[in-house]
């Protein structure tokens, strides 16, 4: 058991990089799984989420060689058709390898899938639409897993998603790359990540063409060979360093990045008086005089994100009134604020009005529970004081970082695998930085 023991108050300054993009890099790998060829991926984060899905390939009978940032994957015959619960439970991205292997071997096995514990993840959206295309689909809610067959060829489909779903999109999109004609998907999920995804496909011989804003064409091809592929900047880091900048009241150079994929967050960041300055070889954040309050909501791309939700709500505690948070995405993600209670946070959950909640809400409704609440009142400006607080999920972990980085005092931080899950020596780079951070094993 490690935990980060931080002293709060430094002002954090410098230039710094993010690592590759966690959300494209781990389909990157199942995407690999599609060709019996080398795939290379480079500018990969070494999280652990990723040695997850590493691992997961290695059992399935592929073979993955990890050099610097660089990951090279072969799976020149897929051995097993099951995924084990004990690696996918931990990661929800596991589900889509049922992709490669219904496309190469005809069957999977896929346990219902894990990861960060903050909404329901349906299933729904992809298993809708999988079926659609040729699939027999059987959940056995005894062990938990779902047995996928498919005797042919899987054929194409038109398929119309009923709400957003990331990662609905982009398993579909793995399926139907090498199905028999042209799938199309509507109302299809248009985040910076999904077109990286199509990019890799088109690279290793794949016909995918986003035709408009929502709505995604897939013509199937026989094979699909190898290919190179570097994976972007991590866009969630971007808004977490940025932060970290204003909310220690700093000055931080983010290299080799662009607005591409933040343009929602850099608008909120402007109003609520937050410094920015875009250059050719990226981007500088800083204090200028205070933090305005602001009122969001976060949705699905071009909206903002519901990743940034957390570390936005830090930022908003600085304000100078009342902010106010809603979250349209998941049902239940406010869970990190009674760790921010315990450092002098004044933030009050509520359900606002909305007509229609059902079709309003990007989450099954019916997922919802009377004790959700799925918006945040946040008093500001609070003086944080150092407190001893647990991580319960991955983006809740650099909430309370951040948190702990503008407090009073020395805070200790339990629950630091979940952030290793997403952020590659978040540590060593805060004390770049000039934080004052230590990790310490137990």
């Amino acid at each position: 058991m490690e935990t980060f023991v931080i002293k709060g108050g430094t002002k954090l300054k410098g230039k710094i990089s993010v690592s590759g993009s966690k959300n494209v890099a781990l389909k990157a790998l199942v995407a690999a799984c599609l060709t019996d060829e080398e795939v290379v991926i480079e500018n990969i984060p070494l999280i652990s989420d990723f040695m997850v899905m590493v691992d997961i390939i290695e059992d399935l009978g592929g073979k993955v060689k990890i050099k610097d940032h660089t990951a090279v994957v072969k799976i020149k015959k897929i051995k097993k058709t099951r995924i084990s619960l004990e690696k996918a439970a931990s990661i929800r991205t596991s589900a889509m390898f049922m992709a490669p292997l219904l496309a190469r071997c005809g069957q999977a096995v896929i346990p219902n899938p894990g990861g960060c514990r903050i909404g329901a993840r349906p299933m729904d959206r992809i298993i809708g639409g999988i079926e659609k295309m040729g699939v027999k689909v059987f959940y056995d809610s005894k062990d938990g897993y779902f047995y996928l067959t498919s005797k042919n060829r899987m054929k194409s489909a038109n398929y119309k998603f009923e709400k957003n779903t990331h990662t609905g999109t982009e398993t579909l999109i793995l399926a139907s790359v090498l199905a028999r004609g042209e799938t199309i998907l509507d109302n299809a999920a248009e985040e910076p990540e999904v077109s990286e995804l199509i990019n890799l496909l088109n690279l290793m011989g794949a016909n995918v063409r986003r035709v408009n804003r929502r709505k995604i064409i897939i013509n199937g091809v026989l094979k699909l060979h190898g290919a190179k592929f570097k994976i972007p900047p991590d866009r969630n880091e971007v808004v977490t360093f940025a932060i970290a900048a204003v909310i220690t009241k700093g000055d931080v150079f983010i290299k080799n990045i662009n607005k591409n994929g933040l343009e929602e967050f850099l608008e909120k960041l402007k109003i609520a008086g937050g410094g920015i300055e875009e250059k050719k070889e990226g981007i500088r954040f800083y204090y200028i005089d205070g933090v305005s309050p602001t009122n969001t909501a976060t949705s699905f791309y071009p909206g903002f994100m519901t990743d940034w939700q957390g570390p936005w709500l830090i930022l908003m505690t600085q304000g100078e009134g009342i902010s106010t948070i809603h979250e349209t995405v998941y049902e239940n993600r406010f869970g990190y604020v009674g760790e921010l209670s315990k450092m002098g946070a004044q933030i009050e959950l509520f359900n606002p009005v909305v007509r229609n909640p059902k079709k309003f809400y990007n989450f099954n409704f019916e997922d919802n529970k009377p004790e959700y609440k799925h918006a945040a009142k946040i008093y500001g400006p609070v003086d944080f004081h150092n407190a001893a607080i647990n991580i319960s999920d991955l983006r809740a972990g650099a909430t309370l970082v951040l948190a702990a980085l503008a407090a009073n005092g020395e805070s200790v931080v339990f629950g630091v695998e979940h952030l290793d899950r997403g952020y590659e020596d978040f540590d060593r780079r805060i004390k770049k930085l000039g934080g004052n951070i230590k990790r310490v094993k137990e």
